[in-house]
C-alpha cells in the first residue's frame, strides 16, 4: 500500500513515517517543503492513501496560513478529483478550527474543502481535530508548551509561565500515529473514530512542576511515578530532549574496607535499588529488620547467605553464585549476613521495599 504523507519532515510526520516503515505492508511516499507542486501531483497519482499533515501554525506572515493550510489542501483535493480514483485521505486538523483566529480559520477552510470533495465524489476523508500533541521530536517554541518546557528544563534554560492555572488538553504522539495508521488500514471496515484517545488534562503550572521534578530526580535519586499514564509519557518526552552529553550521570558511591555500596534508584512507593561489592572473605550485613524486606541477587562471584531467627535461634544457609538466577529474600525477624566465599570480588544487586531512613532505619545489629 502506497501511503503519501504530506508534511513528512514535521513532528507528526517524522514519527508516523518511522512507524510505517516498521510495517511491511506500507510503502511511504513523502512530500515536504523541499518538493514542488508538480512532484506532489505525481505522488498523488501513485498514492493508495494520503495522510495530509502539511500545515503552518506559527508563520512570520499570517498570509502563509492560507497558502499552506488552505490553498495546498485545495490543490490536493483538485488532484484527487481529477484522478478519477477514490483515495482515502486523513487530514490532521486542529481544535483551533473552532476559534476565530487566522490559524483556526485556515484549518476550518481546509475542512470545508475536504467536505466538498466527499459530497462531490464520495472520496473517503477522515478529519481529526487534534488538541496539543506532544512527544519526541516536537519542536520547542513552535509546536507545544510541553516541547518548550521539556527542552528548556533539560538544557538548563529558563521557562516563562503566564497563566499557571490554564488547563491543557494533550494527546501523545504514539497514540496519534496508531490512530492514523488504523484509519487508513484497508482491512478495517467502517472506520468511524475521528478522535485520538486517550486525552490528558494538566495545567501549565503542574506541567512545569512535573518536568522540573524529572530533572531533580537525578540528584535525589527518587524517581517520579513514570510507570503509566500522563506522567510516563511526559517523562518519555522529557528524556528525548536530553543532549547526548547528559545521557549519563553519576550517583554517590560509598566505599570502605569491605567494598562498595551504590544506591542507583529510589521510588516514592516501591523502595529502592542498589548494588554492593564484597572482597574475598568479607562478610556484610549482620542485622535484622522488624518490617523491612529485601531481595538480593548475586551478579558475580559466590556468596553464602546466613540466617538466624532472633527468638528461637533456628538457622538456615543459602549458597548461590553469579551463574545462577536466584533471588534471596530477607525475612523480618531473621538476622542475616552475606559472605564472599569465592576468590574474586562479589557483586550483588539489592532491592529494598523502602527507602533507607537514617532516622528510622529498621536495621538492628545482630550476629548470625
Amino acid at each position: 500500500m502506497h501511503v503519501l504523507v504530506t508534511g513528512s519532515n514535521g513532528f507528526i510526520g517524522q514519527n508516523l513515517i518511522v512507524h510505517l516503515n516498521e510495517l511491511e505492508t506500507y510503502n511511504v511516499l513523502t512530500f515536504s517543503r523541499e518538493n514542488s507542486i508538480d512532484e506532489l501531483k505525481e505522488l498523488i497519482s501513485q498514492a493508495d492513501a494520503i495522510i495530509h499533515l502539511a500545515g503552518e501554525n506559527r508563520p512570520a506572515d499570517v498570509s502563509t496560513f492560507n497558502i499552506v493550510n488552505t490553498e495546498l489542501t485545495q490543490l490536493l483535493c483538485d488532484e484527487v478529483r481529477s484522478s478519477g480514483r477514490l483515495i482515502p485521505i486523513l487530514f490532521a486538523s486542529s481544535i483551533q478550527a473552532d476559534f476565530d483566529n487566522p490559524y483556526g480559520r485556515s484549518k476550518l477552510a481546509a475542512e470545508i474543502i475536504f467536505e466538498k470533495l466527499v459530497i462531490e465524489t464520495g472520496n473517503p476523508v477522515f478529519i481529526y481535530r487534534l488538541p496539543g500533541v506532544f512527544g519526541k521530536w516536537c519542536r520547542p517554541n513552535k509546536h507545544s508548551v510541553v516541547a518548550t518546557f521539556c527542552n528548556n528544563i533539560a538544557n538548563g534554560l529558563p521557562i516563562q509561565i503566564n497563566e499557571p492555572s490554564k488547563e491543557l488538553t494533550l494527546v501523545y504522539i504514539d497514540d496519534v500515529v496508531t490512530e492514523f495508521i488504523n484509519a487508513i488500514n484497508p482491512q478495517l471496515e467502517n472506520h468511524t473514530t475521528l478522535a485520538v484517545s486517550p486525552e490528558y488534562k494538566i495545567s501549565v503550572g503542574e506541567l512545569a512542576l512535573q518536568i522540573n521534578n524529572f530533572r531533580n530526580c537525578r540528584k535525589s535519586l527518587v524517581s517520579e511515578q513514570v510507570g503509566n499514564g500522563l506522567i510516563r509519557l511526559l517523562y518519555s518526552a522529557y528524556t528525548s530532549y536530553l543532549p547526548p552529553d547528559q545521557f549519563s550521570y553519576s550517583v554517590p558511591v560509598y566505599s570502605d574496607h569491605r567494598g562498595l555500596f551504590v544506591e542507583m534508584l529510589k521510588t516514592k512507593d516501591s523502595g529502592q535499588f542498589s548494588f554492593f561489592t564484597a572482597h574475598p572473605g568479607v562478610t556484610r550485613g549482620g542485622h535484622y529488620h522488624h518490617s523491612k524486606t529485601e531481595k538480593f541477587m548475586v551478579i558475580r562471584g559466590t556468596a553464602r547467605f546466613g540466617f538466624r531467627h532472633v527468638v528461637n535461634n533456628e538457622s538456615h544457609e543459602i549458597v548461590t553464585n553469579g551463574n545462577e538466577s536466584i533471588v534471596v529474600d530477607t525475612v523480618p525477624g531473621w538476622t542475616h549476613d552475606i559472605t564472599n566465599i569465592g576468590d574474586d570480588d562479589l557483586i550483588v544487586m539489592l532491592w529494598s521495599n523502602e527507602i533507607f531512613n537514617r532516622d528510622n532505619p529498621d536495621t538492628i545489629v545482630s550476629e548470625v
